[in-house]
Formats: structure tokens, C-alpha cells, sequence
């Protein structure tokens, strides 16, 4: 088969269920019932829920479990620029004929059945990890955790919840509460939860789920604490104090990303040398990662650089990061969805750059129009113009004298650009 045929096959899947987004779990549970519950199979799961930091957790995690030479599973999404990136079976990514079979037949199990794109992807990549040795599985919630397909796993090893913000409040709630109610569903009775630095009102509901279902706390700020220091990440928990290596990813929000995953090592057995690992040898792409391909050419001698975060914590972690970078004139080229709230991405990055070049995302039905993303920069203080097109954007940008250019504002965004250009 082509990567065409699975292609086809995942448009078709689109067509299942008229929303896109529409949070229960049984008719998920249906099919992997119908499947023979592939979800009961599976080697020891680490279940990962958060607003921000999920990827790039999970990215350090597999990379200190590999290290040790464990065979790992991995479910992420989105994808970027192909849908295999989703599923890694024993470390690798799925091959497209093992993709199309356990496709087919999830297509099959569930027949004439309702059922949304992300439920059903989700089922398959459990099927082919059910069906594949390994020693682990890392599992990313998709949206909220309570609801999320993902989250069928009776009985993890470990939970994880990254930072909890604002963000999908049409879906999970508008306080954080609530969010973090959604996000601490994944806890489960008796099962240990790392969870990261939170806002006390976050925390708090946390607590309390992990309270009410007996599930060992192993919480930053009680059990655990990263920090840099001496350009060292330094990290202290109730075994002692681990000096490792700064994160290979880069933004001063790593360093919190990177103390989660660390303390989730711990909790699984990992020695230092698998916690150095983790953050030396971690790669996710879209997260402030500097390209070099074609696009980086036109940009030159500006460096060009993409990042796919899109809600309000992730635009402040994004700008606290160019603004520890040195000194440089700083372009933006940005474009968003309208699901998201963005001026309040876009805010933090008046006082790093001094323009901004709206585009709209090509062939996302929910991408706003340039104009908008523009008039948004405008209202929270950064110049903006229109561009055609992102390479239009990067060669005004380097026409006017940039030395930095930042792609960002969304993960579809970053997936155009590395799919055509990387």
C-alpha cells in the first residue's frame, strides 16, 4: 500500500460522526468491546494529561525509557505532517501497511456506528500496540482527559498532568476548576500521579480527586522541584538531588516540563543516567525548534525558527524564551483557528517583537483570515500587515531587516510548514 491508501482511508474516517469534537467515551468503548478490548493488553501505560507540555514531556520520557534500551509504544497528537507520527510501535513509526490493517479493522468492528476521527485513530493504535511487545506505553490525552478516548485504561502504572490553563473552554469549562477536573479524570484508584507546577486553584481539585480515589501524590513544590541553576537543571525529590544537563528543548518552560518527566522516571525506577537521557536526548518538533531547510534559506541571514504552541500560557512561555535568546530584531508570521483566544496569545510577544505578518492556514476550514489575526496584533500593540502566504511573510520579513523570524500560532501552522517546506 501507499501512503495514499491510508490517506484515503482517514478522510473517510472524518465522514463518521457530523462533529468533530464531541467528548464520551462509550462509543469508544463500544469498539474496542467489538475489537475483543485490546485496551486490557497492553504493556504498563503512563497516561499524560495537561494543557501544556504534554508532547514535549512525553518526548523526554520516551527518550529516558529508550535510553535504558526499553522497547516503547507512544501515542501522540495532532500529527504534523503525517498522520504515523501519532503512533510509534516499540519506537518506531508505524508502518503504512500495519497502519492500513488495523484501520481496516477498526472500520470494520465498528460498522455503521457513529464515531468521531480521533476516537477511532485512538482505538487503532491501541489494537497494534496490544499486538506488539514492548515494555511501555505513553498514552497523550487528546482534549480535557475525563471524556478523551485515551482514556479507557482501566489501571496505568502512572498518571501524569502537566501545567493546567486556560484553553478549550467551550469543551472542558470556563475557570480552571473545572479545566482541571477534566484533566485530573485520568487519575485512577491506587495508581501514582506526577503532577506539575499548577496554579493552587488547579491543584487543589487534583488533590483532591487524587485524595478520594487513593492514588500516591508525587506533586512539584511537595515531592519534586527542577530548576536551573549554574546552567545545570538541578532537581530534588525525597531520594536526593539529581544534577543533569539543561533540557535539550529549548524555552525556560522546558525546565518544568523536564522536572515532570524526570519525577516520572523516578517513580517508574529510572536511574540518573535514563533522567539525563531524558532531557539531552528529547526531540519534538514545532517547539521552538530552529529550521534550516529551504524556508530557512529565504529567511537568511535572519534565523529562522517554528513553534506550534496557541494558547495565552503557551504565547508568555514562547516569548520569555525569545527574550532569553540574544538580541535580535524579531519578525512574527502568524496564523490561528478560531477556536482559540488570540490576543490573548499574541500579547505576550509586543514588548520581544516589533512586527507581525498574519497569514491564514491553508486548508484549515477553522483557520481565521489573515486580516483578523492582523487586526488582533494591532489591538494588543504590534504592528501588523497581511501576507499571502508564509513564504511571502519570511521573505518581507528578511527584506526589512530581521534577524529573528518566528512562525507560530498554531500546530497546523507549524504541520504546513515542515509538510512543505522541511
Amino acid at each position: 500500500m501507499t501512503a495514499r491508501g491510508s490517506d484515503l482511508l482517514l478522510e473517510r474516517m472524518t465522514t463518521l460522526h457530523p462533529k468533530a469534537i464531541d467528548l464520551t467515551l462509550g462509543r469508544v468503548e463500544r469498539l474496542l468491546a467489538a475489537l475483543g478490548h485490546p485496551e486490557r493488553r497492553l504493556p504498563p501505560v503512563v497516561h499524560v494529561a495537561g494543557t501544556n507540555g504534554k508532547g514535549s514531556t512525553v518526548a523526554m520520557l520516551r527518550a529516558g525509557l529508550e535510553s535504558r534500551g526499553d522497547k516503547v509504544h507512544c501515542y501522540t497528537s495532532p500529527h504534523l505532517a503525517r498522520f504515523h507520527e501519532r503512533i510509534r510501535l516499540a519506537g518506531e513509526l508505524i508502518a503504512e501497511d500495519r497502519l492500513m490493517a488495523v484501520l481496516d479493522r477498526c472500520m470494520a468492528a465498528n460498522g455503521e456506528g457513529p464515531i468521531t476521527f480521533f476516537e477511532i485513530t485512538t482505538a487503532a493504535a491501541l489494537l497494534a500496540f496490544s499486538e506488539e511487545q514492548a515494555d511501555w506505553t505513553l498514552l497523550e490525552v487528546g482534549l480535557g482527559g475525563r471524556l478523551d478516548a485515551t482514556n479507557v485504561v482501566e489501571r496505568p502504572r502512572l498518571t501524569v498532568i502537566t501545567p493546567v490553563d486556560m484553553d478549550h473552554e467551550a469543551y472542558l469549562g470556563d475557570t480552571l476548576a473545572k479545566i482541571a477536573g477534566e484533566k485530573a479524570g485520568i487519575v485512577k484508584r491506587g495508581a501514582p500521579v506526577v503532577v506539575a507546577r499548577q496554579h493552587p486553584e488547579a491543584m487543589a481539585v487534583i488533590e483532591a480527586r487524587a485524595a478520594r480515589l487513593g492514588a500516591p501524590l508525587i506533586a512539584w513544590g511537595q515531592h519534586f522541584h527542577a530548576q536551573a541553576r549554574g546552567g545545570r537543571l538541578v532537581v530534588e525529590d525525597d531520594r536526593g538531588l539529581l544534577d543533569l544537563s539543561l533540557p535539550r528543548l529549548l524555552g525556560p518552560h522546558q525546565v518544568v516540563n523536564a522536572g515532570t518527566a524526570v519525577a516520572a522516571l523516578r517513580a517508574l525506577g529510572a536511574d540518573e543516567a535514563a533522567c539525563e537521557a531524558a532531557v539531552t536526548r528529547a526531540e519534538w518538533p514545532a517547539r521552538m525548534q530552529r529550521l534550516k531547510g529551504r524556508l530557512a534559506s529565504l529567511a537568511a541571514p535572519a534565523e529562522l525558527w517554528l513553534d506550534g504552541g496557541h494558547n495565552p500560557s503557551a504565547g508568555a512561555a514562547v516569548a520569555q524564551t525569545l527574550a532569553a535568546l540574544p538580541p535580535a530584531r524579531t519578525h512574527l508570521v502568524a496564523g490561528m483557528l478560531n477556536t482559540k483566544d488570540v490576543e490573548g496569545f499574541l500579547r505576550p510577544f509586543a514588548a520581544v517583537a516589533e512586527r507581525l505578518h498574519a497569514v491564514s492556514i491553508p486548508g484549515e476550514r477553522n483557520a481565521i483570515p489573515a486580516e483578523d489575526t492582523a487586526a488582533h496584533a494591532a489591538a494588543v500593540g504590534l504592528a501588523a500587515e497581511v501576507a499571502p502566504s508564509v513564504e511571502a511573510a519570511v521573505r518581507d520579513a528578511a527584506a526589512r531587516g530581521a534577524g529573528r523570524v518566528l512562525i507560530c500560532g498554531s500546530l497546523y501552522l507549524a504541520g504546513h510548514v515542515l509538510r512543505e517546506w522541511e
